[in-house]
């Protein structure tokens, strides 16, 4: 079956895409909130680093296949990379599992873009579609090991949840609740679309304040961060993928969630909490409820995402080990054109 492909190269275009776009990316198995159009146009938005560069396949005028990537301009030659590179923790392309030709139509389009000579995905999961496309002609493939991510495999029962959690994490829950209640009354509350606003602004403003206390400026000291978020938010809620709780004691909000759930996996994306109640460690108290409410919902596993900090080990993280994959002309017609 012969492929037409569609380079989208303009904001317009792209958002004329969108519902197909949608319904692609919630058709896939593998697809995370990371590929979610609304996710990726959202930060196209905010940072737009280079050269817009959606490849989209279609069979029979069916889209099967979005490679959602713009060009940038390097030192050592002009590549593509996936949007969302910043900000998501895993990237991929999306492809409809019973389209025969989608994965070499995208190679072939990638192939075909003069002006570029490679092309980089950072983190890909262990089960990405964009691990099934082949070098097209002239090309070469390379592969090595990207960023550790632990995965909490979650029992069916919320009420088991201590037996995934290490004997220390579930001793400092316990403490850590003893603690909250001689400040308080708490109470943990979910964001709603009416909410999610009010909640990011206090998740930024938490978020920054916990790691200003730590010597580090934050991820929100880029504005960008902060407009992105913004801008995203409400469509993925409306999407209802979104996990946002925050926790309140005597009144004021010390915590914030924020988090995804999508088919049987759970995110968590971000947090942030006041520094003034570190000793109580509201941040812990979250995790532990947005872990509880995910297998409520039915997940299987709990992404605790990049990076092997030691708590994730203590909440039952397993890694699970990204790819970079690079795609790159060879050598001879990188050096002769």
């Amino acid at each position: 079956m012969k492929s037409a492909i569609e380079i989208v190269d303009s904001l317009e275009a792209a958002a004329a895409l969108l519902p197909e776009w949608r319904a692609l990316w919630l058709a896939s198995e593998n697809a995370t909130p990371f590929q979610s159009p609304y996710w990726l146009l959202g930060w196209w938005e905010a940072f737009a680093p280079g050269e817009l560069r959606i490849i989209a396949v279609r069979e029979d005028g069916r889209l099967v296949g979005v490679a959602p990537l713009y060009r940038e301009e390097v030192q050592y030659g002009p590549r593509l990379l996936p949007l969302g590179i910043s900000l998501s923790d895993y990237v991929d392309v999306l492809i409809d599992s019973t389209a025969e030709t989608a994965g070499a139509a995208i190679a072939s389009a990638l192939a075909g873009c003069d002006d570029i000579d490679s092309v980089e995905w950072g983190e890909l999961p262990p089960n990405a579609s964009a691990l099934r496309i082949t070098a097209p002609l002239g090309w070469e493939m390379f592969a090595q090991a990207g960023s550790a991510c632990p995965v909490a495999q979650l029992p069916r029962d919320p009420a088991q949840l201590a037996q995934v959690l290490s004997p220390s994490r579930r001793r400092h829950l316990k403490t850590a609740r003893n603690r909250i209640a001689r400040r308080g009354k708490a109470k943990i509350i979910p964001g709603e679309e009416s909410t999610a606003a009010a909640l990011l602004t206090e998740l930024i403003r938490l978020h920054t304040a916990a790691w200003q206390a730590r010597g580090d400026p934050g991820v929100f000291s880029d504005p960008r961060v902060a407009a992105f978020h913004g801008a995203a938010l409400p469509r993925l809620m409306r999407e209802g993928i979104v996990r946002l709780y925050a926790l309140i004691v005597a009144g004021a909000v010390t915590a914030v969630y924020y988090g995804f759930q999508h088919r049987n996996r759970a995110y968590a994306y971000l947090s942030g909490y006041d520094p003034e109640f570190a000793f109580e460690s509201p941040g812990a108290l979250l995790l532990a409820h947005a872990m509880e409410q995910a297998i409520q919902e039915g997940a299987e596993g709990f992404h605790l995402l990049r990076g092997r900090e030691a708590y994730k080990y203590e909440w039952g993280g397993e890694d699970r080990v990204n790819t970079r994959l690079t795609l790159a002309r060879k050598a001879e017609r990188r050096a002769y054109g």
